[in-house]
């Protein structure tokens, strides 16, 4: 059989195969979408008015001042105007200022197709109602509340009969200043309570909190806050509806908070809604810039790929290539596509998405006199440079020692390996983060990874039962692992469990699936598969390629009861990133297993995993051929010859001479279509 059994390398964690820490990203990939005309834009399907008002405060004068609430928006601002919207900005406003650019965009958005309002800054709930605080306000009793701030509700009473849908985006979850000052009165009132509050449903609306209701967000350690930081990665993405986009966003906050803050979304939307309408993004971000980099043979964008995805499925590529040019510039990196294979537009076009900064400056090197030099420029300004980062211990210490599976749209993970080379300087930079930021268990349980790769395994366990006890997701799945290891603490398979139990009851798709292995295995816990299952499902939900990808083989192996679900299980856990779903996916299309045959479907999830995975769909085509029907290998030499990379007779037989044009495949997709 060629399919991979459920076992300890499909859960996650800091230990278990080679390469089992590598950041998952997404790798959807369409026949089409391997081509790199698939990066260029589409226009909407329509011509739509859309409107955005965009506040961000922080200078405020009888409340604390915030750091990231003017970067937020600006940044923010910058985006949505690139995309469409005609925009509407305040920074730092007043009352009456606040009131009067409300009006303004009252007045456009209740006849705009889509409206969308982004507003960082003080926020709080009294008896339920949501209030936004201007700069000016100054609150020391519920009397001062009405006259002071502006009323959440009374803005989307304001917004409801016209003609579109509402996006209310709210990065305002702050400490209640009127709980404060009740408290330091000795009073105790269950109405003032920290956050914002729930708002009820109400038609045509999509209310998305920064964190849960009653909660507090954090406003970050670096230039924006976790919360605009994932809107910011995420709002590019092209074709994606936007209750996916959410997904995206929860996740990636999640993940960079320990599960400190855990975003919420509200929606009573009318129809869909895509912030970015046209084609889906043909193909994972690492895949788009492994091919923009193989195309161009440029070195520089060779490095930006090693720097963005140092473990990625193509990394072994790009520092072969790397090592031919450095061996002998004049000999250069191979290339099969012409000069100009380097297009401004698509150049442009995922540089804007990725928001890498060597990517927009590489832009602006290489194209200094291309049709978006000013919105690269514009880009630029929002995105911190390697100084500004370095003068941030809260980005070094997440630079340095994010683990891969806590990888988010900004921020990649790093190997334990890597991590151990730079261990000093982690170290010190994750000290001083924690002891600017107390409040925050994330940072102690960076600190305790950095320190278990420095080989500091006592102090590194003390730092991970802290942040565990204190919530951290991260430190809960990672202590679980080292009590059920025994591997730097006493074996204790119950307290592991415990913990991951914890882990994914806060929203941790790792302890779930960790649990549901453990559970299925029997290990510290009795026997559970019904449970298991539904631990898998849930993480999966939320949008866990890994535990898509269990699914999988669970169903196929006839452990889930579910006929034929597998190929979707397979295709899904591929879409979400893990290319080892595009093998089993064909596998089922290619023989009737539980599906129709489907040869043409088949090849073309083969050449999915080709351009995406780390080799293993290639060496199905090549190394064992024999296996897979030739209607199926048929379809496969019958599409790379349509783009021209493969000149031999349509046969159904693999081997050997389809390495190379499925190499040209793998380093370019089609040049058919550009």
């Amino acid at each position: 059989m060629l399919w991979l059994a459920l076992s300890r390398w499909s859960r996650t964690g800091s230990r278990g195969r080679p390469g089992s820490e590598r950041p998952v990203t997404a790798r959807r990939a369409g026949l089409a979408g391997l081509l790199l005309a698939a990066l260029l834009a589409a226009a909407p399907a329509r011509a739509e008015t859309r409107v955005a008002l965009v506040i961000g405060n922080a200078a405020y004068r009888g409340l604390g001042p915030l750091v990231n609430p003017a970067n937020d928006a600006g940044d923010v601002a910058a985006a949505l105007k690139a995309r469409s919207f005609e925009v509407l900005q305040g920074t730092d406003l007043d009352r009456q200022a606040m009131e009067r650019l409300l009006a303004a965009f009252l007045a456009k958005a209740r006849e705009a197709d889509l409206s969308l309002f982004y507003y960082a800054g003080h926020g709080f709930q009294v008896d339920r109602q949501n209030y936004l605080v201007p700069v000016d306000a100054a609150i020391r009793s519920r009397d001062d509340v009405e006259g002071q701030t502006i009323s959440l509700q009374a803005l989307t009473a304001a917004l409801q009969g016209g003609r579109g849908n509402h996006l209310v985006f709210l990065d305002a979850c702050r400490n209640n200043p009127l709980r404060g000052a009740a408290a330091a009165r000795g009073e105790a009132d269950a109405n003032l309570k920290d956050g914002l509050a729930k708002v009820e449903d109400t038609a045509g609306f999509l209310f998305a909190y920064a964190t849960r209701p009653d909660h507090v967000a954090f406003d970050g350690g670096g230039r924006n806050s976790p919360y605009a930081q994932a809107f910011l990665g995420h709002l590019g993405t092209r074709g994606q509806e936007i209750g996916a986009t959410m997904i995206a966003v929860r996740n990636d906050v999640i993940a960079a908070t320990g599960g400190f803050q855990v975003p919420l979304e509200i929606s009573s939307l009318t129809r869909q809604i895509q912030l970015v309408p046209g084609r889906p993004e043909a193909v994972s971000p690492e895949t788009q810039l492994w091919q923009l980099a193989a195309t161009s043979r440029d070195p520089a964008l060779l490095r930006i790929y090693l720097t963005r995805f140092s473990d990625g499925a193509h990394a072994g590529e790009v520092k072969a290539m790397l090592k031919v040019a450095s061996a002998d510039p004049a000999v250069g990196i191979p290339r099969s596509t012409p000069d100009d294979s380097l297009g401004d537009d698509r150049l442009w076009d995922f540089a804007q998405r990725s928001r890498l900064r060597p990517l927009v400056e590489f832009y602006l090197a290489k194209r200094p006199d291309g049709r978006h030099v000013a919105a690269a420029n514009a880009l630029l300004q929002s995105l911190p440079s390697a100084q500004d980062a370095e003068a941030e211990p809260e980005a070094v210490c997440e630079r340095a020692t994010t683990h891969p599976r806590d990888a988010t749209a900004n921020m990649p993970g790093v190997p334990l390996s890597e991590l151990a080379a730079n261990a000093g300087p982690a170290i010190e930079a994750c000290t001083r983060a924690r002891r600017n930021h107390p409040e925050m268990p994330h940072y102690a349980a960076l600190l305790a990874r950095a320190l278990a790769a420095a080989g500091r395994r006592e102090e590194a366990v003390a730092l991970y039962r802290e942040a565990a006890e204190r919530g951290n997701l991260r430190a809960q799945v990672s202590l679980g692992l080292i009590l059920e290891t025994g591997d730097g603490a006493p074996r204790d398979p119950k307290a592991a469990m415990a913990l991951y139990e914890r882990a994914a009851e806060g929203g941790s798709p790792d302890g779930a699936i960790n649990l549901a292995v453990a559970l299925m295995e029997g290990t510290g816990a009795q026997k559970d598969t019904k449970r298991a299952v539904q631990l898998l499902r849930k993480a999966a939900e939320a949008g866990s390629a890994i535990a898509t990808y269990n699914l999988g083989v669970l169903s196929q192996d006839g452990t889930i009861p579910e006929p034929g679900a597998a190929l979707g299980h397979f295709e899904r856990a591929a879409e979400l990133g893990d290319p080892r779903g595009f093998v089993p996916a064909a596998i089922l299309l290619d023989e009737g297993r539980g599906v129709p045959k489907d040869p043409g479907r088949a090849a073309d999830l083969l050449l999915r995993g080709v351009a995406s995975d780390s080799g293993e769909a290639m060496n199905q085509i090549v190394g064992r051929s024999a296996a897979w029907s030739k209607e199926t290998i048929r379809a496969v030499q019958d599409r790379l010859k349509r783009v021209g990379y493969y000149a031999g007779p349509v046969d159904g037989r693999g081997g050997p001479r389809m390495r190379t044009p499925l190499q040209e495949w793998r380093r370019i997709g089609s040049v058919e279509l550009r």
